[in-house]
This record gives C-alpha cells, structure tokens and sequence, in this order.
C-alpha cells in the first residue's frame, strides 16, 4: 500500500495548450501531485505575503474598518483633554455640594488641604520628624535650582501639534489651499490694513524684509513648531520678543515681488515640515 501511495505521488501530469484552429501544440507543462501542491502553498503564501505587506506600509490600511486615522488620532487626544477638565471640574462640584450639605446640616466644611492631608497622614506617620525636615530641605533646593536655571516644567504641557489650540491669525477668504511641493503654505484674502495675530505663545526668531516675499515675521513655538506670517504691510514686533497667543504681529499688506494682492502667507512647520494651517485652524 506504501509503494502504491508512492508512485501516486510520482506519477506524472501533463496540461497542453492547442490552438483550436491549427491544432498546434503551443506549450505543455509537465508535474507530478507532490510538484502541484509544493506549487499551490508556494502561491498562496506569496499572494498572502504580498497582501500583508501592502496593507502593513501602504496608505491603503486606513481602509480597513476601525483602522484610526489623523483625524481619529487627533480627536483622541482632544477628548483625554477635555476628560481630564471635566474630571477637575467634577471634583470641585462634589466638593461644593458636599460643603453645601454640610453647610446646611451646621457642620463644619471641608477644604481641599484637609482632604490631602487625610490622604498623606498615613505616609507622615511612618516618618519621623527630623527625617521629615531633611527632605523638605532637600525638595527646596531642587525647586530653588530648578527655578534659578529655568528648566522647570510645572507650566508646560509639551503637547503634540494634534494636541495644540490654536489661535486664530486673521479670519479672511482661504484663495490659495496647501501644497506640500508647490505651495507649502495657506494664502488668506483679507482688506489691507488687517490685524494679524500669533497662533501660538511663543518667541519672534525673526524680522525682516525680503525682496520675494516682502516683510515677513517667523515665530519659534514649544514642541518645536514654528510659524512664519509673510507679504505684511508692517511688522509690530522684533526678533527677540515673547508674544502670547492671540497677541497683534503684524499688519496685512500686499509686500514683495510675488504678491499678487493683500492677504497672509500663512506657514506652518512642526519638526521640521510644513503642515496644512487648514487642519488645525478654522479660518
């Protein structure tokens, strides 16, 4: 039985293509059974290989159902921001109705600072007094040190660009759209004269006229983006300044040699690259 099953295996095929006119043989392939399957999964693992590979590195996995995309990326973030205020806003409500009973019922209130110190005094009591003393000695100087230098951090928030609210420049008419090789910018049609303010808080990194582009304004942001106003008919500030977000920059002109009309030449660029102002600004 062995043997028979053996020479199954072995025993050869043949498929011939014939012209239906001429009867001309054309081409035969010649296999065994074991050639035809090795064949078979050899096709289906490539097709299979193939297919993954596009899915995996190509634009085309954001067609696969529940596959996030930038705009899901971003909208997640904003959402775990905006559940983070609504969870400190909660806390104060409870606090405040639970003062408000109190209040009502002629008992004392509660305090925040009472409701930390509960839930520290159990750590306070497996330390003593003097080991207590060293280390707020200790957290003072790393505060003073920190402080000295600048390097603190507690007022920062070093979010992603997604993660960015974003002021508004100059509300105007969109005439020119985004183009990463052409145009990497937007272009907003305005009346000359128009305020320009800053998107960002930030520091102004440069000042200046050039010939193209006429008087230009660029403004370095945290998490390193960077914002450049270009075309102005006057600029409000000089290199070296902080600005808020939201502060007035500039004023809209129709300046330099490529201008073809008063509005802002408005770009953005986060690490590196410009970015599309549109996805992140309603004008």
């Amino acid at each position: 039985m062995g043997t028979q099953n053996k020479a199954d295996w072995n025993k050869a095929y043949r498929i011939t293509l014939i012209e239906d006119q001429t009867h001309k043989r054309l081409r035969a392939f010649r296999f065994t059974k074991a050639v035809a399957i090795v064949g078979i999964i050899t096709a289906a693992v490539v097709l299979f290989g193939s297919f993954y590979l596009i899915m995996a590195f190509t634009p085309l996995r954001t067609t696969i159902p529940g596959y996030p995309d930038e705009y899901s990326k971003r909208t997640a973030i904003s959402n775990a921001i905006r559940i983070d205020s609504l969870e400190s806003v909660i806390t104060r409500w409870q606090l405040y109705s639970d003062n408000l009973s109190r209040v009502l019922a002629g008992e004392e209130t509660l305090s925040i600072d009472s409701l930390v110190k509960g839930n520290t005094t159990r750590y306070l009591r497996a330390k003593s007094a003097e080991e207590l003393k060293v280390r707020d000695s200790l957290l003072r100087a790393q505060v003073a040190a920190e402080e000295q230098f600048g390097v603190s951090d507690r007022a920062r928030r070093n979010l992603p660009i997604e993660g960015k609210h974003f002021f508004v420049p100059l509300k105007g008419v969109v005439s020119q759209g985004f183009d990463r090789t052409l145009h990497p910018a937007i272009d907003i049609s305005a009346p000359q004269g128009s305020v320009i303010s800053s998107i960002l808080d930030g520091t102004v990194i440069w000042a200046g006229w050039d010939d193209a582009t006429g008087y230009c304004i660029a403004v370095q942001h945290e998490s390193d983006i960077v914002s450049i106003y270009k075309h102005n008919r006057k600029l409000l500030r000089s290199a070296g300044e902080k600005i808020a977000a939201g502060e007035t920059i500039a004023l809209v002109g129709s300046s330099g040699t490529t201008s073809t009309g008063a509005h802002l030449h408005l770009e953005i660029w986060y690490k590196g690259e410009a970015v599309d102002p549109a996805k992140f600004i309603n004008f």
